[in-house]
């Protein structure tokens, strides 16, 4: 008799069950995006590069946050732009980060970015979410962010070389135990770009691995 095969949660289960159980840590918290969203070591270099180019635009560019999370880095960035999308898959997060973060501007969305229609917008904002999502998700996603000129990816991959892209089944974990990470400009995604160029990366330690935050310009 062969084993009935499970079929994998949807997607926004199983980031319901992340936050409800604290599968990302955080046990004092209400919510809690991981220590990658509030490590000072990882995010305020990251924050200096990303306010370094947004302060750079002549008019404030509007931003779409696509996987906002606990809007712990999103908040320092807001005054930078025109407007601020924040959007996530999470619904009781959204609502928490509603009632915390007001601001004329700033707008926060419950939406599937696999399957709902984004927000119009001049930049994305995807900071370690693909990289936890199917290469059929991420599929999905690269068919719509051709639409914004500019993307800012950040993604933990491994050191050195590897083999990019091999497949997941969506929720806690990444690619990063099989020597692998996302990499939208080689297969299966090969997604088409004008200009990249990396805004900042942070070594990992016990060799477990790096984050990387690349800018790329579309058209």
């Amino acid at each position: 008799m062969s084993k009935k095969i499970k079929k994998p949660w949807p997607t926004k289960d199983v980031m319901n069950q992340i936050y409800d159980m604290k599968l990302w840590g955080g046990s004092t918290f209400d919510f809690y995006s991981g220590t990658g969203s509030h490590d000072p070591k990882i995010i305020n270099p990251y924050l200096n590069a990303l306010i370094t180019f947004l302060d750079a635009f002549t008019t404030p560019p509007v931003v779409c946050d696509l996987g906002c999370g606990d809007f712990n880095i999103g908040k320092h960035v807001t005054k930078y732009t025109k407007k601020y999308v924040a959007i996530d898959i999470v619904e009781k997060l959204i609502d928490r980060n509603k009632n915390l973060y007001k601001e004329e501007h700033l707008g926060f969305h419950c939406l599937d970015i696999t399957k709902d229609e984004l927000p119009s917008g001049d930049c994305i904002i995807l900071r370690q979410v693909l990289q936890h999502l199917s290469n059929a998700e991420i599929q999905e996603i690269i068919k719509k962010i051709d639409a914004y000129k500019y993307i800012i990816l950040t993604e933990h991959i491994p050191l050195g070389n590897f083999i990019p892209n091999k497949d997941i089944i969506s929720g806690q974990g990444i690619r990063i135990k099989q020597n692998s990470g996302v990499n939208i400009l080689e297969a299966p995604f090969n997604f088409k770009i004008k200009y990249k160029k990396t805004l900042d990366e942070h070594i990992l330690e016990h060799n477990n691995g790096r984050i990387v935050t690349t800018l790329y310009q579309v058209f």
